[in-house]
């Protein structure tokens, strides 16, 4: 029970309160928006989710198989998440930030973020909906995530550029060495035909 000596001071004590709570808030929300950022900052892409209806322990269960590809799984405030996204000139999917969110951010591994959310939404598709994303700058719809998550991810595309390049690279070297060879056979026989004509 609040008991003040008179109306001015139980006001500016109410005030204070009010203003403390105020203060906490705007500081938290500052803390959202740099935390945000700073994932954007480092992020390929990223999907949102709807989550409602899962557990604590659903959501950390996906939080860490989507570890394992190198992504984080975040609940995002809309309107906080959304001035992150201006602020660091990504494209905002408004329509997507609607009602409770939780955001998976891509490391680099965009194919295998998508491919672990697909593959949880199997085993729950009552209560998880993926919403779309962002790549690229482009906005993605479900189907697009989904297609993405059967590309190869950025390890495997690299070995396969490393071989489609490191083919011809073999040929080359190989012309490269049979050159060099016939030319080096070549010098070692005319030295070797004046060295037996001066000794002759």
């Amino acid at each position: 029970m609040l008991i003040c000596g008179s109306l001015f001071v139980c006001a500016s004590y109410t005030e204070k309160r009010r203003d403390r709570r105020l203060a906490i808030s705007r500081a938290r929300k500052e803390e959202l928006v740099a935390q945000y950022s700073e994932i954007l900052q480092h992020a390929s892409g990223f999907v949102v989710t709807e989550y409602r209806g899962l557990t604590v322990a659903h959501l950390n269960d996906l939080r860490n198989k989507l570890g394992e590809t190198g992504a984080s799984y975040v609940v995002t405030k809309n309107t906080l998440f959304n001035l992150a996204l201006r602020e660091n000139d990504w494209v905002v999917p408004e329509e997507m930030l609607l009602g409770p969110v939780a955001t998976a951010f891509a490391d680099g591994n965009m194919p295998g973020m998508a491919k672990t959310l697909l593959d949880f939404k199997k085993d729950h598709e009552e209560t998880f909906v993926i919403k779309g994303g962002v790549m690229l700058g482009n906005v993605l719809s479900p189907s697009e995530i989904e297609a993405i998550s059967k590309l190869p991810s950025l390890d495997e595309l690299r070995s396969q550029l490393a071989g489609l390049i490191a083919q011809p690279a073999t040929g080359l070297v190989s012309v490269l060495n049979a050159a060099t060879s016939d030319i080096v056979n070549v010098l070692h026989a005319y030295v070797q035909e004046n060295s037996d004509g001066e000794a002759a």
